[in-house]
């Protein structure tokens, strides 16, 4: 996608399962970019706060636009003068298994490294419908 980047192999535990890459984009404003391989595309959301790794954090998450699967394995610089320009880490990476996806929630099973359980996007009911929730559930018997 970008000539400055380069691709890293992504591991899976089963190849079968769809993936998911939080990316750590240094841009003009610093943000994660959460992308789930969902319909032959890269859902994407914007998150301007470190992603949830512990239940009872909740992030706000801003849906942007899909993304070509070919984007999961970036990691590089978008030059200056290109939307998104700045620099591309990937933060996490892995595979998921999805739960249940309703038009205003999605919930999904993370095995990453770093997002590991059951998590949860929730559509928030005002504004543009672009922003979202996302927490890692408490699992049934956790106090």
């Amino acid at each position: 996608m970008y000539s400055k980047g380069k691709k890293r192999a992504i591991p899976l535990q089963d190849e079968s399962k769809p993936r998911f890459v939080v990316q750590f984009h240094k841009a003009t404003h610093d943000h994660w970019d959460f992308r789930l391989e969902m319909d032959g595309v890269l859902k994407s959301w914007a998150i301007p706060k470190e992603p949830p790794t512990k239940p009872g954090i909740r992030r706000l998450a801003v849906q942007v636009e899909d993304h070509p699967l070919s984007y999961i394995t970036f990691e590089g610089t978008i030059p200056e003068g290109q939307y998104g320009a700045g620099t591309v880490k990937i933060w996490d990476s892995g595979s998921y298994v999805l739960e249940s996806r309703k038009p205003s929630k999605i919930v999904f099973r993370l095995e990453g490294n770093r997002m590991k359980g059951r998590y949860v996007l929730l559509q928030l009911s005002r504004g543009s419908g672009k922003n979202w929730l996302l927490f890692l559930a408490k699992e049934k018997g956790s106090s």
